[in-house]
């Protein structure tokens, strides 16, 4: 297929899209809507995150403090001057932040580039380790980042973080940043960088000996991944109306971790499609951590057996699904036109 036939379908695909995020925005429930504008947030940070842990096979578990990063630099930046005053009433907010107020896709992109300049900090000299040392040393990169955003007072509001923010995330939004994502990681995965990526991933060794700057696709991988986590930190805060340093736990880590081990590591496919399926399944399974009644006998909630089911469920698939649940099966155009010249070939 020619790569302008390619362009083309694309093109289309994503118009299709968006008809549908103006039919949804005018006609679906709110209820369900969150849940969609969720499951594009971890679509996001699912690509994102498989850019660093999958392509470039560097094991990071610091996407939830690059998120605290653009959460927390977003919403000072598009809240208004009120606002702000209202959540600062123990200690004032620094000036000049307390005056300042941008518009929503500008304080997205500030929080997101402040999230890739942590990345590069952080990045730069924990990069020269390698496996199970550099995921140690990005956890700890991650607990850093909420220890301050709950002691600086006058700048996070500390452990009582910033509430009544502007609700501007919705389905264009979200949509939007997911297809830029998705896009942007695809060129990069795509060109000469991505095939040193994985060349990085498969053997460090040999790569370096032919010649690939180990440190500067790296860094290169972890500031892109950390930009696009500041933006969907900037974008989740404005869906919740509220955040604080605890929402940015490890947990948030683990969840995003799971969703690409699901999809299969290095699958942009199966990051998107798991990340949305992640996102609904989440609410539908929330009655397991609610009290129930079995037989006559009382259960009581249990908080995190949501996560368990994931437990159980991933176990379940690297034991039978080594490579996710869509290994290397990525979609591509052609395999799509083909899929259907098989089954009219079937029926003839």
């Amino acid at each position: 297929m020619k790569r302008s036939t390619r362009v083309l379908l694309s093109i289309l695909f994503i118009i299709l899209i968006y008809v549908f995020v103006f039919f949804a925005e005018k006609h679906m429930d709110p209820f369900i809507k969150r849940i969609l504008n969720t499951g594009f947030i971890y679509v996001i940070l699912a690509v994102s995150l498989n850019l660093i842990n999958g392509f470039t096979g560097q094991f990071s578990l610091g996407h939830a403090g690059f998120m605290a990063i653009g959460a927390y630099t977003s919403a000072l930046l598009y809240m208004s001057p009120e606002s702000k005053m209202s959540n600062f009433f123990m200690e004032p907010l620094i000036s000049p932040l307390d005056r300042i107020q941008i518009p929503f896709f500008w304080a997205i992109i500030v929080g997101g580039l402040m999230a890739a300049l942590a990345g590069f900090i952080v990045g730069a000299p924990s990069l020269r380790v390698r496996g199970d040392y550099l995921a140690i040393v990005t956890y700890g990169f991650s607990e850093i980042i909420r220890s301050l955003f709950n002691n600086l007072q006058n700048i996070t509001n500390g452990p009582l973080g910033l509430k009544g923010l502007p609700t501007y995330t919705n389905l264009w939004w979200t949509v939007s940043w997911a297809i830029i994502t998705v896009i942007v990681v695809r060129r990069i995965v795509d060109s000469s960088y991505g095939r040193a990526l994985k060349a990085i991933r498969d053997d460090e060794v040999a790569a370096e000996n032919l010649g690939i700057n180990l440190f500067k696709h790296k860094v290169l991988a972890f500031v892109v991944g950390a930009f696009f986590a500041g933006v969907a930190g900037g974008l989740l805060g404005s869906l919740l109306m509220t955040i604080d340093p605890n929402s940015f736990s490890i947990l948030f880590t683990y969840q995003i971790i799971t969703i690409i081990l699901l999809g299969g590591l290095g699958n942009i496919t199966g990051s998107v499609v798991v990340a949305i399926g992640f996102a609904f399944l989440m609410e539908a399974l929330r009655f397991v951590e609610m009290p129930m009644k079995i037989f006559g006998i009382t259960i009581p909630g249990i908080l995190g057996m949501r996560m368990l089911i994931f437990s159980i469920l991933l176990m379940i698939t690297i034991l039978f699904f080594r490579k996710g649940l869509f290994g290397e099966r990525e979609f591509t155009w052609e395999g799509f036109v083909r899929l259907f010249t098989k089954r009219k070939v079937n029926q003839q």
